[in-house]
Formats: structure tokens, sequence, C-alpha cells
């Protein structure tokens, strides 16, 4: 299950979405998930999958490799489909105490397991084709503006590409810990779901001091290096738009007043109503 975890991990590939400036990729996935959550109708939705189908497949990131991250948040998904279920008003189809199964409920229910499925695509497919330096440039460059008003944006950015560049390194971690214990004769696969999760808690010591040991280890190679912010800073590859980032922005573009005008069809034209069925 932890080798599923692809969230924070690099696909090296040679494709135009590789290519492109990082400050396009993170304006890129701002975007969509906001075009998932903000947009309505199924014609949006069609839309949103096609989008999300064209850019996986530029990537060249293989689509085996992303769907396993989903893996990871099959409990998310079953939480979620169950609070929507049973607790959303509407047509009622059965009802047993008080919990009641309802036409609106089902329909929200797939369409928030979409949702959730398409953000964590559509973020692992930003992280999987820009490495963690490539989004703290992009971080830092994009976000500059706020610096005037004494936001700290390189450091903001520089702790992100670190949460993001520790993920996987702490996800082996995890896994070497598990082996580890399993050899002195944990049992981590049998038992309910209560039992499963008590025998996780011996994991989280050696964890946290493994955690801990590791951003020691980094703060005094930072030190070393006589790291003091990004005041003065230069950069050895500046970032730079080229035509291909121009093109991909007027896609973004054309993509979202897209979304825009098909949820106003859906909801102005043709009413609304039941989204699937």
């Amino acid at each position: 299950m932890l080798k599923d975890v692809t969230l924070g991990q690099y696909y090296p590939a040679e494709s135009v979405i590789h290519r492109l400036d990082p400050r396009v990729k993170l304006a890129g996935t701002l975007l969509y998930l906001i075009s998932l959550f903000v947009f309505q109708g199924p014609l949006a939705l069609v839309m949103a999958t096609v989008f999300l189908i064209l850019l996986i497949t530029l990537s060249k990131v293989p689509f085996s490799y992303m769907v396993k991250g989903l893996r990871t948040i099959i409990i998310i998904l079953i939480i979620t489909a169950a609070m929507n279920l049973f607790f959303t008003t509407g047509t009622v189809i059965v009802q047993f105490g008080i919990f009641k199964l309802t036409y609106e409920g089902i329909q929200m229910a797939i369409l928030m397991m979409i949702r959730l499925v398409y953000l964590i695509l559509g973020t692992s497919l930003m992280t999987l084709t820009t490495t963690p330096n490539q989004l703290t440039d992009g971080l830092e460059k994009g976000l500059r503006g706020l610096g005037k008003l004494g936001v700290p944006v390189h450091e903001i950015a520089m702790m992100m590409s670190i949460a993001l560049r520790f993920i996987p390194i702490l996800t082996e971690e995890t896994d070497k810990i598990m082996k580890a214990q399993k050899a002195r004769g944990a049992d981590f696969e049998t038992g309910g779901l209560i039992k499963r999760a008590k025998a996780m808690i011996p994991l989280l010591v050696p964890l946290f001091v493994s955690a801990f040991r590791r951003a020691n280890d980094l703060a005094m190679a930072m030190e070393a290096r006589c790291y003091h912010g990004g005041e003065g800073r230069t950069k050895m590859k500046p970032l730079r738009y080229t035509a291909t980032d121009r093109n991909a922005y007027l896609l973004l573009f054309a993509y979202f007043a897209a979304m825009i005008l098909l949820t106003l069809f859906w909801t102005k034209v043709l009413g609304g109503g039941k989204l699937f069925f």
C-alpha cells in the first residue's frame, strides 16, 4: 500500500507537459481544481474528463502508474460516499432508522467520488511532471508580488518543496520500519480495522524520531551552506516563458471558458435537474 503513494514523486519522461514552465502547471492545476468543484452539469463533467485524459496522454506518464495512487484514498472515498448517500435530503428510496437513501444522495455520492478521484489525478500529474526544485522556483516567482506586502514567499515555497520531497522519503522509511517489525513478529495484515489501526501505533515513535532526525540533518546542511533565505539569491536556470507556455495558457483559458459556458447552458437553458438519472 505504501508503495502506491505517487503524490510528491517525480516521473522522468520526455513530454510537452514536463517541459512546461512550472508556473503554467501550478496555474493549470489550480484552475482545474476550481472547475471540479464550482461548475455543474454532466456536460462540464465530461469536459473535465476529456481535459484530464488529454493531459495524462501528453505527459507520457503511464495511466496505471497514476491510478495506483488512488488505492491510498479508498477509505476516504468510502466515507465520503457514505456521508452523501445517507445524509442528503431528497426523494427517499429506502429508509432504515435515521438513515435515508435518496436519489439525490446517490447522485451526490457519485459526483463527489469522481471529483476526489480527479482531484488526486490532477494534483499527482503536476508533481509527477515537475521536480521539487522547479516547483519551488515556480511558486516563488509566481507569488513574488506578495513579497511586496511582507509575505515570506521564498520561505513558503521552500517549505512546500521540502514537504513534497519528504513524502516519498517518509513513505520509504515507514515501509522499512514495518518490514523490520514484521521480522520481529508484528502483524499488520490480519484482524479487523481497529486491530490493524492499533498495530500501526508502534510505528509512530520510530517514524517521528526518523523524521525529526532528517529535519535536523537538513537544517544543519542548509546552515553549513550559509543559507539565509532568498534575499539576493540568483538562479542557475531562471524561469522564462516560451511559445509553448503561452499556448498552454491559451488552452487553459479556453478550457475554463468552456466550463463556464457549459455550466450556464446546463443551469439557464436546461434548467439544471438530475445529473445522472
